[in-house]
């Protein structure tokens, strides 16, 4: 059994030294004339020296801007800043300037369960999104109005979001099987006047006809002037009542030469995007960034810590709800092409998404740890039927990974692979915690944190904390964290959000440790911590034992407070289909947990459940649960609209009302009581 840290793979000589970073890292060498010894050397002097760092990025990489910066950064407070004033850019000009050096080149592989496999060149690519900017200026939008996107995962998604963009308009995105109280949540907030939808999309072999969803989201958004509708799975046209446009007749139009468009380069505070966050416990927030902090961000981790450039092929296994989408779309920022899917991951068998791998040569493979059970469960090893000798990196994201998880891609997949696990978020469309292609890779690690992130870890007293576990914080302002949450004028929500806990530093909300040699390890939200008798210990702790019990499927924990200052710490496993009798596996789970981690970090109950709840974006829900729990109405702690199973919430809420555990947590009229 592989341990956490053990060594899995170092770089060769040769990998290193062709990496993107070890080129950048020389060329920065020789403009400031020094030299670093290690990538944590590197690292050091991007935070402390980091307007020199940023203008880097900026010379480097040949940033296009219609005026000079006046300097790269401007401000009073410590995150109260300007990046880049006085610049005027296009986020959309610099993903597909590539269409000039390689117009013949692959931008996108694309597929969907009703689509066969295609690709469109950087020039094909380059005239869609030209034609349907064009189209969009016509019907009268422009710079700073909202266009939003009720779309599958598809090309004509890619064209829509840069045209949008590249005509100065704000850009949002939903995924066609959120519902319409869910879109309406978010949409409702920044006032669209366009949206982008699709008449249904199809999944494991169904197809979802969201003609209802539709005609409710529109009906319920009074600023809409546009809607442009894509024909995507042949159903009945609906009626929406107000002016609708085909998006195939917007596009068909004579060609625009790249010569002959003009890409609108805005401010450099200009919104870009707006991105939501989950928003299954309240209001989701809009996150806004900008044009100028979305290029230099997206070149740098896209470039340096995915390590993609011309010639290389990124894929990650996403919704268009998901930040991670973006990161997709980001990568054409490098000159490397894009891989889009929509539909199951198993559809038409549990090896679906590595045979497209192997067909469209991806080099950057992105998976979630959830993709890895649904293998070990259908025992598929990837290494014995496709050619991955194209294949060089798998980026694992969307949760803690387990050292087993790393494991698993060397014996399964590829022995020479650079397994990279990184952490960031929706807040910085980014990542904090980051691969890093000229260092050795260790089970379950984190490599380091990326370049121009002032990233610790503090105790709760604002202690920095080395090899123990604590709050994840950015001590410095990136480019990429939001110009405000929209609808928040006076920024407290924003404030209230982030800076709270330490005034002034921003708290990511993230339970971690920095060990002596810069990795990193996630445990879990912060917010999600279990608390036992003083020491928190995070729910990836827990998570990592059990994914090796045989038997579990899924698993949940939580730790509520008692009244009396006691605590009140319940597993929840689901079991697979072949599972022992309830009674061994608890007598199973409690030995492992207390040999591999400690007498803390035994339940004080155990439940099997049906099925654990999940978010949309395939988070558990383990705040909704101890809230539940500890006596909120199952209506305020999760909308059923943003969890990919909603139904997976009544037994918990049936389990919150039970008498036993009224009493327990103290709601029962009297002090709770931990036995």
């Amino acid at each position: 059994m592989v341990q956490e840290g053990e060594l899995l793979w170092q770089p060769s000589p040769d990998f290193a030294a062709r990496s993107n970073i070890r080129q950048f890292q020389t060329w920065v060498e020789k403009r400031f004339d020094r030299s670093f010894g290690d990538y944590a050397d590197l690292w050091r002097w991007s935070v402390e020296h980091c307007e020199d760092f940023w203008s880097a990025i900026w010379d480097y990489f040949d940033v296009s801007s219609d005026t000079p910066y006046r300097s790269v950064l401007e401000g009073d407070g410590r995150f109260d800043v300007r990046w880049f004033a006085g610049s005027r850019v296009n986020y959309a000009e610099h993903l597909l300037r590539h269409e000039v050096s390689a117009p013949d080149g692959i931008a996108l592989h694309h597929s969907a369960e009703t689509r066969d496999p295609d690709v469109l060149t950087w020039s094909a690519l380059g005239q869609r999104v030209r034609a349907l900017a064009q189209s969009m200026r016509d019907l009268d939008i422009g710079p700073g109005d909202r266009v939003v996107s009720y779309m599958p995962n598809v090309w004509e998604t890619v064209a829509a979001m840069l045209a949008s963009i590249s005509i100065g308009a704000i850009w949002s995105a939903a995924a066609p099987e959120f519902g319409a109280k869910t879109i309406l949540d978010r949409f409702l907030q920044i006032a669209p006047k366009a949206i982008f939808v699709a008449d249904g999309y199809s999944f494991a072999g169904r197809v979802f006809d969201r003609s209802d969803e539709a005609r409710e989201i529109i009906a319920g958004l009074p600023s809409l002037d546009v809607v442009i509708c894509l024909d995507f799975m042949g159903l009945p046209k609906p009626a929406f009542g107000i002016a609708t446009h085909d998006f195939a007749a917007l596009l068909d139009r004579p060609v625009i030469q790249p010569d002959d468009f003009r890409y609108q380069r805005v401010e450099h505070d200009h919104p870009l995007w707006i991105l939501f966050s989950s928003g299954t416990t309240g209001l989701p927030k809009a996150i806004v960034h900008s044009h100028v902090g979305m290029i230099v961000e997206h070149l740098k981790i896209i470039s340096l810590h995915c390590d993609l450039g011309p010639g290389k092929t990124m894929f990650f296994y996403s919704t268009t709800g998901w930040m991670m989408w973006n990161i997709v779309v980001a990568s054409l920022i490098s000159g490397g092409a894009a891989v889009l899917y929509d539909g199951s991951p198993t559809h038409g068998g549990a090896d679906r998404l590595w045979r497209m791998a192997a067909e469209t040569r991806t080099t950057c493979f992105g998976a979630s740890p959830t993709l890895v059970q649904i293998m070990e469960k259908e025992k598929i090893r990837p290494i014995e039927a496709y050619d991955f000798s194209a294949l060089e990196t798998v980026l694992v994201g969307g949760a803690p990974s387990t050292p087993a998880t790393f494991a698993w891609f060397y014996q399964n997949v590829k022995k020479d692979l650079w397994v990279t696990s990184q952490s960031g978020g929706t807040e910085f469309c980014s990542g904090l915690a980051v691969g890093v292609p000229t260092l050795p890779v260790r089970a379950g690690e984190i490599q380091a944190r990326a370049l121009g992130v002032d990233l610790d870890i503090w105790g709760e007293g604002g202690n920095s904390l080395i090899d123990e576990v604590g709050e994840l914080v950015v001590l410095r302002p990136m480019p990429s964290m939001p110009l405000h949450l929209w609808g928040d004028d006076d920024g407290v929500r924003y404030r209230e959000s982030y800076f709270s806990t330490f005034p002034g530093v921003w708290r990511h909300g993230d339970y971690a440790t920095i060990t002596g040699e810069g990795g990193l390890y996630i445990y879990g939200r912060s917010d999600a911590t279990l608390n036992r008798y003083g020491v928190r210990i995070g729910t990836a702790e827990i998570y990592n034992v059990l994914d090796k019990i045989a038997g579990v499927e899924d698993s949940l924990i939580v730790c509520c407070e008692l009244p009396d200052g006691g605590f009140y710490m319940p597993l929840f496993i689901q079991l697979s289909e072949r599972h022992a009798p309830e009674a061994a596996i608890e007598t199973v789970i409690a030995r492992a947990l207390r040999d591999e981690a400690s007498p803390r970090h035994v339940p004080d109950e155990l439940h099997v459940v049906p099925q654990i709840p999940y978010t949309l974006t395939g988070k558990k829900m383990e705040v909704p649960v101890r809230k539940l729990l500890m006596g909120a109405d199952v209506s305020v702690v999760a909308s059923r609209d943003a969890m990919r199973n909603p139904d997976a919430m009544d037994w918990f809420a049936d389990f919150s009302s039970d008498s036993r555990i009224v009493e327990l947590t103290g709601r029962g009229g009297r002090p709770g009581h931990r036995s």
